[in-house]
């Protein structure tokens, strides 16, 4: 029997779910994945559940706990290693993920997270764009103190998970990357838990889908 749940959006479009699930999943954690599709201007189901009303949520032997940076720290206390045994490092890799959990609103709101569409070309905002380029200053910085092929090393850990939608972005969108952007978005995309969710997304019903991420033309 499970020992609790995580409760997450819509796999193709979100992307704070997708944080949640990787943690969970890195940590292996055993609990029920509960999947609430996500509606146009908001979704009921989740606020009876969530104490937010916003996913990821989750309950595990009794813990509650809800927004993406808490579920890391949780999920650490099972599996140490989602952050560096270095403090140094340790303290870096908490800072960057720390900066993604609370800005880069611009890529947010100009590209949108949808596993099913691609949308090369379009929303390249002043606003978007800025931020791209501190998030691929973030990633060059980590990959070459780290070596690569992810932020902190040869592992996939919390700041990876905090990053792995904007790479979900980066595919969908296309903006113009570096080199070693590019090869870190498809370290990112071809590891196991990342190919899961993305094949778990393409089989989500058709109904799930929402005109707000699918009609977009400029």
């Amino acid at each position: 029997m499970a020992e609790g749940r995580l409760v997450i959006g819509t796999k193709r479009y979100s992307s704070w779910s997708l944080r949640g699930w990787l943690l969970v999943r890195l940590a292996r954690l055993d609990v029920e994945e509960v999947v609430v599709p996500l509606a146009e201007n908001g979704t009921a189901a989740i606020k009876a559940i969530s104490p937010t009303g916003l996913v990821p949520f989750l309950e595990h032997r009794g813990a509650r706990v809800w927004e993406s940076l808490a579920i890391a720290e949780y999920c650490a206390e099972f599996h140490p290693a989602l952050w560096p045994q270095d403090r140094t490092a340790r303290a870096h890799a908490r800072s960057i993920a720390s900066e993604m959990h609370a800005g880069f609103r611009g890529l947010r709101v100009s590209m949108p997270m949808n596993l099913g569409r691609d949308f090369a070309g379009l929303r390249r905002t002043p606003e978007a764009l800025a931020d791209i380029a501190r998030i691929e200053a973030i990633w060059a910085e980590a990959l070459s103190a780290h070596g690569g092929p992810f932020l902190f090393g040869k592992e996939f850990g919390a700041a990876d998970a905090m990053f792995a939608p904007v790479v979900t972005r980066f595919l969908t969108w296309k903006p113009d990357l570096s080199e070693t952007s590019r090869a870190y978005c498809a370290a990112v995309r071809a590891h196991p838990l990342v190919a899961r969710w993305y094949d778990e997304a393409a089989r989500e019903p058709a109904d799930w889908l929402l005109s707000k991420y699918e009609d977009i033309t400029a």
